[in-house]
């Protein structure tokens, strides 16, 4: 099955309240690194602003699915990079679920509106970076910046060993 081969690298926020921007920022790095050093065939790159459909119709039918976003505990530990990888079928219910997420429905409850409706990726992958400032404004703090340019080396190896695994039968990550 051809469409479930495809991986989607989804950055999820808002560029103009600073630091919520990590998801586009991370995006726009990662199809500057791919100028030079392509991904793998089937690999989508996109920006998203946090709506559940939109995320819901990025993701549908792929294999992989890696999203990048913000989040905003406190105390935060700005740049902390967190990753996330819920297995197939299975969400434990997160007590602070949306309480971190600059959106009207966060991160964890779009994950569990898209598996209701059979509308989840095949697996799943979150980073979310820690940010300082979501105040009006362009441009991440130096700490939240750094971990951008971390996650595209991330990123880029989680969507590298996902295609040697399918070209090789296993399907694993």
């Amino acid at each position: 099955m051809a469409a479930f081969v495809r991986t989607a690298v989804i950055g999820i926020g808002n560029e103009f309240r600073r630091d919520d921007g990590v998801g586009h920022a991370v995006i726009h790095l990662l199809r500057k690194r791919a100028e030079a050093r392509p991904l793998p065939p089937g690999t989508v790159v996109q920006e998203c602003g946090g709506d559940p459909g939109q995320l819901m119709d990025l993701w549908q039918d792929t294999g992989l699915a890696i999203v990048v976003d913000a989040c905003f505990p406190s105390p935060a530990r700005p740049g902390c990079i967190h990753r996330w990888y819920p297995a197939p079928g299975s969400l434990a219910r997160c007590a602070t679920a949306g309480r971190h997420s600059s959106h009207a429905l966060g991160l964890f409850e779009s994950v569990h509106l898209a598996r209701s409706l059979g509308r989840g990726p095949g697996r799943l992958i979150v980073y979310a970076v820690e940010g300082a400032d979501r105040s009006l404004g362009t441009g991440l703090t130096p700490s939240v910046a750094e971990a951008a340019r971390t996650l595209v080396e991330r990123i880029e190896g989680d969507v590298v060993r996902r295609a040697e695994a399918t070209r090789g039968g296993t399907g694993a990550d």
